[in-house]
């Protein structure tokens, strides 16, 4: 039996939801935002390993099919043994659930096509186009605040993205473009997903990605894609399975615990994180270009960080 949430804060993750106005975000909440972030960020990171393996068998619609597949088999389970779980879904902003999941299935499609075509380092600094998005669309939307240290710490991303890419003609190619386009459409599916926490439980907002999302990639798939797979890529499927369930998980609480220019500009640190996986598993080529965009990027994550604490500190006094 489906129910409406009561908007108060539960001790569970996966049932908590945030009140209908929207607070201030509180020293401890960062901390939260940055344990959510870190663990998110190592799950996306062995995501794209895992794509990689699975490329070589699978479609990238495929691969989007058995994430969204795995990750339904864990909720259903979760909700056959936990009634308290299974009572926070509902149907109340179901048009907003189909519109993020459509886009993020269609934006996750061609960020994973891209994996295929150029370097890891260069698709994911690509994709940090997308904080500047998500900002720029989390103040009308969302109606939350452009301070100078939450634009200072999309200029410094980007700027360390500029400096580890250095982009020149080589850059515009096709898988290029494609991170691109991927990258507005996360942003949407990103506001989508803060304007969720406000009513909807961690859990509801995972489930119905799921349940949304896998007909969708069955649609673009071959039927018995699943007898392609060979014993040697059972890992990258527990993998696949793992990170796409708890990646978004880890996301979403993420948002829960702050605004979205708190949680986005920690994003930023995929970049050199998938760079030295990128030489480290792939031997992709890792200059000092690499640290030394890092370093602006950590410098403006910091930044944020330590402004938005300083204004909450400020406004208890």
């Amino acid at each position: 039996m489906m129910r409406c949430p009561s908007g108060l804060a539960s001790p569970d993750p996966f049932l908590n939801v945030d009140a209908s106005k929207e607070r201030r975000v509180a020293p401890k909440n960062i901390v939260r935002v940055v344990l959510w972030m870190s663990g998110a960020l190592l799950l996306f990171s062995a995501m794209a390993v895992s794509v990689r393996v699975l490329a070589a068998t699978l479609g990238v619609m495929e691969i989007l099919a058995l994430r969204a597949g795995l990750g339904l088999m864990v909720m259903a389970a979760l909700a056959a043994l936990r009634a308290d779980l299974r009572a926070t879904i509902n149907c109340r902003h179901l048009p907003l659930q189909l519109l993020r999941n459509t886009v993020h299935l269609g934006a996750s499609y061609l960020w994973a096509t891209s994996l295929l075509l150029i370097p890891l380092a260069t698709a994911f600094a690509l994709e940090f186009t997308t904080p500047a998005w998500t900002l720029l669309l989390a103040a009308p939307v969302l109606g939350e605040r452009l301070t100078a240290s939450r634009i200072g710490a999309v200029v410094f991303g980007l700027l360390g993205v500029l400096v580890i890419l250095r982009p020149g003609l080589a850059t515009f190619q096709p898988g290029a473009l494609l991170t691109l386009v991927a990258a507005f459409g996360l942003a949407i599916a990103l506001i989508a997903t803060k304007k969720l926490t406000r009513t909807d439980s961690t859990f509801a907002i995972v489930f119905w990605m799921m349940l949304i999302q896998l007909p969708l990639a069955l649609a673009g798939s071959d039927p018995l894609f699943v007898t392609k797979l060979n014993q040697g890529q059972v890992p990258a499927v527990i993998g696949i399975g793992v990170t796409g369930l708890l990646s978004h998980y880890c996301l979403t609480n993420a948002f829960r615990a702050g605004d979205a220019g708190v949680v986005v500009p920690l994003d930023f640190m995929r970049i050199p994180l998938i760079a030295v996986i990128g030489w480290w598993l792939y031997g992709e080529r890792l200059d000092v270009f690499v640290f030394l965009g890092a370093g602006l990027i950590i410098t403006g994550v910091l930044w944020n960080l330590r402004s938005e604490a300083a204004r909450v500190q400020g406004s208890e006094h």
